[in-house]
C-alpha cells in the first residue's frame, strides 16, 4: 500500500537517524577540534587547502567535509572549495559550545559500556570532573575548578539570557544567586536592572574566579560575592528572590528538598524563588533533555533531569505557592520553574 510503504521509509530514515547518532557527534568533534570551521571564516577553500591547516591526508578532509556539508555546517561549492552554511557559521559564535563539544570527549568515554553504566558498575569520569556535587568543598583541585567555572561561564549566557526572558523581576530589590558560579548570571542581570543589589553564594574556590570576573566586568562594587557550601554553611539573608540556575539537575532529590527548605527560611514573605535549568518533558518526553541530559546528569553520579511539574511539588513541599512554570523558548537551553514564599 503506497501510504504504508512511504510511512515505513520515514520510520527507517528516523531509525537509522539514531543509529548513525554517535558517528554525528565524532564528525562534529573533528569539525570542532580541528577548527575547521575557523579556517573558513575567511572565505571558502579547497580540501587541498584545508587539509594541508589541519594536518590530515586529502582524503580524510575530503570525507570530513563531505558530512559536515551532509550535517548543514559545510556548503560543497561548484568551483570544488568548501563553504560555510549559515548554521556552520553560527556554531562558531554560540558560547561555550564548541567547547562543551570538546568537553564531550569524558562523556563519550563514560558511554562506552551503556549497560555496565546504568547498572552502576562503571566510575564515571564526569563525576571527578564536577566534585562539587559530592559536597565537596575547598580541598577541590583548583585545576578542576577553575576548568568547571570556565565551561560554565562560557555555556551560561544563553541560559541567562531565556531565564531573564521568560520570568519578571519587577519589584526585586535583592537577588541572591546560589551556586552563581562565575557570575554570569548575574551579569545579565546587572545589564538588565541597574536597580537591583545583587549577591553570589559559591564554593570558595568558585568565588574566587567570580570576583576576578566580576571586577573585569566593572561589578565588583555591584554584587557581593559570598564563598560557601549551601550544604553546610547558611545562606546569605536579606534578599527577596533567590535564583537557583542549573543546580537542583546536579543534585539527588534529599539534597535539593534540604536546599528548598534552606531558600524558603531565608526568603522573607512574599519572596520570589526562580529556577532554571534542562528539564524532563515528563509525560511528554522532550528528545533533548530526556536524552542528552538525562544521560549526561547521570554521569555526574547524583544528578538527574526533573520535569517542571516535579520540581513545582518539590516546591511545594518546602512550603512554596503561586508556582508558575512558563513554556520553554529554547528547552534544550533551560527551561524555568517560579514560585513564592507565602505572606
Amino acid at each position: 500500500m503506497p501510504l504504508l510503504r512511504g510511512l515505513s521509509r520515514k520510520d527507517g530514515a528516523e531509525i537509522f537517524e539514531l543509529v548513525q547518532g554517535f558517528a554525528k557527534s565524532q564528525a562534529l568533534h573533528a569539525i570542532v577540534e580541528l577548527r575547521l570551521l575557523q579556517h573558513l571564516m575567511d572565505g571558502p577553500a579547497t580540501n587541498e587547502t584545508l587539509a594541508h591547516h589541519c594536518s590530515l591526508p586529502k582524503a580524510s578532509m575530503q570525507l570530513l567535509t563531505q558530512a559536515g556539508a551532509a550535517m548543514g555546517l559545510l556548503q560543497l561549492r561548484r568551483d570544488e572549495r568548501i563553504g560555510l552554511t549559515r548554521k556552520g557559521a553560527a556554531l562558531t559564535g554560540v558560547p561555550g559550545l564548541e567547547q562543551m563539544i570538546l568537553h564531550h570527549r569524558a562523556l563519550y568515554r563514560d558511554l562506552e559500556n551503556p549497560v555496565a553504566f546504568l547498572r552502576g558498575d562503571t566510575t564515571p569520569e564526569l563525576a571527578t570532573f564536577w566534585p562539587y556535587v559530592f559536597g565537596a568543598t575547598g580541598e577541590i583541585d583548583p585545576t578542576v575548578s577553575r576548568a568547571y567555572s570556565r565551561l560554565m561561564a562560557d555555556s551560561q549566557a544563553l541560559v541567562a539570557a531565556d531565564t531573564l526572558d521568560a520570568v519578571s523581576l519587577r519589584g526585586v530589590s535583592r537577588l541572591l544567586d546560589i551556586g552563581g558560579g562565575s557570575g554570569v548570571f548575574l551579569a545579565e542581570v546587572a545589564r538588565r536592572h541597574p536597580r537591583i543589589a545583587l549577591d553570589l553564594f559559591d564554593l570558595p574556590t568558585v568565588s574566587e574566579s567570580a570576583r576576578e570576573r566580576l571586577g573585569d566586568l566593572g561589578l565588583a562594587d555591584r554584587v557581593v560575592v559570598h564563598g560557601g557550601s549551601f550544604r553546610t554553611d547558611p545562606l546569605p539573608r536579606g534578599a527577596d528572590a533567590v535564583a537557583l540556575i542549573r543546580v537542583l539537575y546536579d543534585h539527588e532529590d534529599a539534597t535539593v528538598r534540604e536546599l528548598l527548605e534552606s531558600v524558603f527560611e531565608t526568603l522573607p514573605p512574599g519572596g520570589r524563588l526562580i529556577i532554571s535549568e534542562p528539564m524532563s518533558g515528563g509525560a511528554r518526553p522532550d528528545p533533548v533533555t530526556d536524552v542528552y541530559f538525562a544521560l549526561y546528569t547521570r554521569a555526574m553520579g547524583t544528578g538527574r533531569t526533573r520535569s517542571q511539574d516535579a520540581i513545582s511539588e518539590l516546591c511545594r513541599e518546602a512550603g512554596f505557592t503561586t508556582i508558575k512554570t512558563p513554556r520553554p523558548f529554547r528547552s534544550y537551553v533551560t527551561s524555568v520553574v517560579t514560585a513564592v514564599k507565602p505572606g
